[in-house]
């Protein structure tokens, strides 16, 4: 067994162990391998050991792999996408896990309404907070929303603007949570991230909520602990890279 597969077994074995100390099925978590910098050569061994979501940051490198790879594969994108860059990935993209504000989401509904998809996929995207608050981050932020009043009243006015939007199917929440040195320290991140979805879902019932996009090789477990329905994973499956 390659180390790849390797890597990526051990990883399926964690998303298990997660789920069953909640009572939860391991088929409620998709495993999204962070592809970034893999070569297309690394992608197909691991689409040849059963992996087939995975997530680009970058629309440049990813046009390249999708051209090679295409439908073999999920394709998710996980990173910032400048407004210039949409056109393609109203494209190629099945998700978009980076919406991170109101007119991003204006952008890709007039290029889905142009025919900018090329076929009859839904264009499913989950909206990106920033749950932390921290200004590296991107996303809508969401750090304190349930006590500070302006946060919550300017995060409830550009959702409202994203979910009302024809041929954009909103499916969820993503976040980042802070690098900490201890996987227990981002559970209130991704707790809070849970509390927001459910809160939004009864405010916005037009939507349909069922995903959590969050965690990362460090703290992937306790986010399935605390609902993550979708994981990116990059290092704990490809390794450090050089």
């Amino acid at each position: 067994m390659s180390d790849l597969a390797q890597r990526l077994e051990a990883v399926r074995c964690e998303i298990a162990d997660a789920c069953r100390r909640v009572g939860r099925s391991p088929d409620s978590v998709t495993l999204v391998a962070v592809s970034k910098t893999q070569p297309s050569a690394v992608i197909l061994e691991a689409i040849r050991h059963g992996q087939l979501d995975f997530g680009e940051n970058r629309v440049e490198e990813a046009l390249e792999k999708i051209a090679e790879i295409g439908s073999a594969a999920k394709w998710h994108m996980i990173g910032h996408v400048q407004s210039r860059k949409a056109r393609d990935v109203v494209a190629l993209f099945d998700y978009v896990h980076s919406l991170d504000s109101a007119r991003l989401a204006e952008r890709y509904a007039r290029l889905l309404a142009e025919g900018g998809r090329g076929d009859a996929r839904p264009f499913r995207v989950l909206i990106e907070v920033n749950i932390s608050g921290e200004p590296s981050k991107y996303g809508v932020l969401a750090a304190n929303w349930q006590h500070n009043r302006a946060v919550r009243q300017t995060l409830w006015s550009e959702v409202q603007r994203m979910v009302g939007l024809p041929l954009v199917q909103v499916e969820g929440l993503m976040t980042m949570a802070p690098v900490v040195s201890e996987p227990e320290q981002a559970r209130p991140y991704f707790a809070s991230l849970r509390l927001l979805r459910d809160a939004l879902a009864d405010d916005f019932p037009q939507a349909n909520w069922h995903m959590l996009s969050m965690g990362m090789s460090d703290d992937y477990t306790v986010a399935i602990e605390e609902g993550a329905t979708h994981v990116r994973i990059g290092r704990a499956i490809f390794g450090e890279r050089g």
